[in-house]
């Protein structure tokens, strides 16, 4: 079985190293969480973050860890609301102190980022 494809060549010195490429990869938006989260392994997790790049499994594993963060999020803000008796009611007669009880208020230590990313948590929520 003959395969059809080339190699190519770049030149180092005295060295020709091949060209290596990786496949295509899906184009998919990554949002905050993916984005922190893929600044996180590659700092701290070195190892994991080159397996999961050189098997072309980083984008949907970082579309993967943005989706679940993005739900636990709005879970985690549905419950705070239910707790703190924030209604859409209160919303749509005064938006000023519905989102002063939702967005300015410190996140209790239980509900606040495993991953250490240098803000604090009313900056990463904001």
């Amino acid at each position: 079985m003959k395969h059809n494809f080339e190699i190519s060549y770049t030149q180092q010195g005295d060295y020709l190293l091949p060209d290596l490429r990786l496949p295509e990869q899906p184009k998919v938006e990554i949002g905050i969480w993916g984005k922190r989260h893929l600044r996180y392994i590659e700092k701290y997790h070195k190892i994991r973050y080159t397996n999961l790049l050189t098997s072309c499994k980083l984008t949907s594993y970082l579309a993967d860890i943005d989706k679940q963060a993005e739900d636990m999020f709005f879970r985690l803000v549905k419950q705070l609301a239910k707790k703190e008796g924030v209604t859409e009611q209160l919303k749509a007669e005064n938006q000023m102190l519905w989102g002063a009880g939702l967005r300015w208020r410190p996140l209790p230590q239980a509900e606040a980022p495993t991953e250490p990313t240098g803000e604090t948590a009313n900056e990463q929520y904001q």
